[in-house]
């Protein structure tokens, strides 16, 4: 408590020194200083202000955040060897985390540091709001560090049983969904073949609402904005495209759905349902075959009737559940043939027998060791199959792979228009080896 007491000293005695700087040189707050020497003073304050504020917030947490960033980025050069892969994308908000926890937490409270400077908020609001930036910051990126952690483990157990990747062709793996559904079609983050051609295509975090032009096709794609999203959906064969908007729920039903558990207490968690839930919802509304299997899948999670759900409904405009009811929802709804719970913690036993009783296999205590998700990675082997579904070859999915692996490859971004530029020069420069290869893909087919 001390120390507690002492840090918010401190930074009371920054902010009262920054403040005071501001006053003398800057009393406009437009943050330009006379001369150099007191534009470093303030920027050191500032610095050493927000070091303080994340100290505070995160604890102990931002020890264990470097530790399991150095354990994933150890793992994705492992991963890179083994797969012959030449670079691995993460999210542009895990890229930026994985650079500099420390100072991936500081940007999220410059803007509203300098509203405080500013005299635009109180330090009350001050702090709540840098509190609760800092922390779900925090959170979220140790959950995708785990859950990224899990699939690459996985890619390695599976090439460890003879699994290669084919897709993506072009080397470079990602492991986000930004812009993926662009082209109007969820396509797979991987899928690794086998040398007797059985495949499995993994999707993250896939059900998303894909792109759309008119009003018709947005009530044509609705059911994708409310559809639930597991952690992971893992299908037997090649599959390039998941969407099934003629189906409720509007994704191709997976084989294996897989939940990753970052956090001790995951199972303790409470979180709110909303999207569909959002407000008191119509006879009409649930009409639809989707919505009507939410509100029973949701009454199942709940261990309630499905008429005491809609009273909750009606009053509450949200439901209230807790993490292990949310898995049992994903179970009910999707209807795999299989689902994981990896915890990366011991989970108490009663809490592993009710999700069991749903059918549901919790692998707990997994720690960062890969070799206790072996199970999973047999599972896989064992409904890996021969079938292709949705569309392989599309020449804007192409352009877009191309866009990710050369930006990647440069260290920036590269235009689409100069990509396709470079690919009129290449093919002109290549042209009878163009034909070459079309004319012995022509004769493959034939």
């Amino acid at each position: 408590m001390g120390k507690v007491v002492e840090k918010f000293r401190t930074i009371q005695d920054v902010l009262n020194e920054i403040i005071s700087i501001l006053d003398k040189y800057d009393p406009e707050r437009k943050f330009k200083f006379p001369n150099e020497e007191i534009k470093r003073k303030f920027e050191e304050l500032r610095e050493k202000l927000r070091d303080y504020i994340v100290d505070i917030v995160c604890g102990n947490e931002l020890n264990e955040a470097y530790k399991w960033r150095e354990i994933l980025l150890k793992t994705c050069e492992e991963v890179k060897k083994i797969l012959g892969l030449f670079d691995i994308v993460f999210s542009k908000e895990l890229s930026s985390f994985l650079e500099d926890p420390r100072r991936h937490l500081k940007k999220k409270i410059f803007l509203y540091l300098h509203d405080l400077l500013r005299g635009k908020v109180s330090l009350e609001k001050f702090s709540l709001t840098a509190h609760a930036a800092i922390t779900t910051s925090l959170k979220t990126n140790m959950r995708t560090i785990y859950q990224d952690w899990v699939f690459l483990s996985i890619l390695r157990l599976l090439a460890d049983r003879g699994f290669s990747i084919t897709y993506p062709e072009l080397g470079v793996l990602s492991l986000e969904r930004h812009s993926k559904q662009k082209l109007g079609y969820i396509p797979p983050n991987a899928i690794l073949t086998d040398q007797e051609g059985r495949a499995l295509s993994f999707f993250i975090e896939a059900p998303r609402p894909i792109t759309w032009e008119d009003t018709h096709d947005l009530e044509k794609i609705w059911k994708l904005y409310t559809a639930l999203r597991p952690d992971m959906l893992i299908y037997g064969g090649s599959v390039y495209n998941i969407v099934k908007l003629d189906s409720d729920p509007p994704i191709l039903r997976p084989n294996v759905i897989i939940e990753c558990k970052e956090l001790a207490d995951w199972y303790l968690r409470i979180r709110y349902m909303r999207g569909p839930l959002a407000k008191p919802l119509t006879a009409e509304e649930w009409r639809s075959k989707w919505l009507t299997g939410l509100r029973v899948g949701l009454a199942e999670a709940l261990g309630i009737e499905v008429k005491e759900l809609d009273k909750m409904i009606e009053t509450k405009k949200t439901i209230k559940l807790k993490d292990e009811q949310i898995v049992i929802l994903y179970k009910s709804i999707y209807k795999p043939d299989k689902m994981f719970v990896i915890s990366r913690a011991p989970t108490p036993s009663d809490v592993k027998r009710r999700l069991e009783e749903f059918g549901i296999e919790v692998i707990d205590n997994v720690g960062f060791d890969y070799r206790k998700l072996s199970s999973v990675a047999e599972y896989l082997e064992n409904i890996a199959a021969k079938t292709t579904v949705g569309k392989r070859y599309d020449t804007e999915d192409l352009i877009r792979r191309l866009e990710v692996t050369i930006s990647s490859r440069l260290g920036k971004e590269v235009d689409r228009e100069i990509i396709v530029r470079a690919l009129n020069i290449l093919v002109i420069e290549n042209l009878e080896r163009l034909c070459k290869i079309v004319e012995e893909l022509v004769k493959n087919r034939e």
